[in-house]
C-alpha cells in the first residue's frame, strides 16, 4: 500500500487524539515490522502477530534503538505503560492504517510488563553491594 495514504490517515488520527505523538505511532509500526521478521524466523511464519508478541518485540525493538534511554523516549512520546501501546494499535486499527483479527482486542495489551522492568533494569549494574 502507498504510504501517501497511511501519512494522511495519521494526520487524522493526531488531529483527533493527541494524547500520542506522531513519532510513537512511527515506532510503532517499526517495532511491528521489526517483530514481523523476527517471527518469520520461526516455522509457522505466515500467522498473525498477537498483543503479547507485539509487546515482546517492541522492548526488544525500543532497547536496541535507544538503549537506556528507552524509557525517557517513549515518556517524551506519551507512553507510560504497555495499555498505551495498545491505544496506539487500536487507534491505528480504528483508522485502517492497521489490520486485526476477531481474537485481537485492547485487553492484550494489559498488564503486559512494567516499564522500569522492562527498560532500566537490564542497564543497570547486577549488584549494588560492595564487593570485600
Amino acid at each position: 500500500m502507498d504510504q501517501t495514504p497511511k501519512k494522511d490517515l495519521l494526520s487524522s488520527l493526531l488531529a483527533n487524539d493527541s494524547r500520542y505523538t506522531r513519532d510513537s505511532y512511527e515506532f510503532l509500526r517499526e517495532a511491528l515490522e521489526f517483530t514481523q521478521r523476527q517471527i518469520k524466523r520461526s516455522p509457522n511464519a505466515a500467522r498473525h502477530v498477537s498483543g503479547q508478541e507485539l509487546l515482546d518485540g517492541i522492548r526488544e525493538f525500543a532497547l536496541k534503538q535507544y538503549g537506556p534511554m528507552t524509557q525517557l523516549v517513549l515518556q517524551e512520546w506519551g507512553i507510560y505503560r504497555c495499555e498505551d501501546f495498545g491505544e496506539i494499535v487500536f487507534n491505528m486499527i480504528d483508522y485502517q492504517i492497521l489490520k486485526k483479527t476477531s481474537n485481537d482486542s485492547r485487553e492484550d495489551f494489559k498488564g503486559g510488563y512494567e516499564f522500569n522492568e522492562a527498560f532500566k533494569k537490564p542497564f543497570q549494574p547486577l549488584s549494588t553491594s560492595p564487593s570485600h
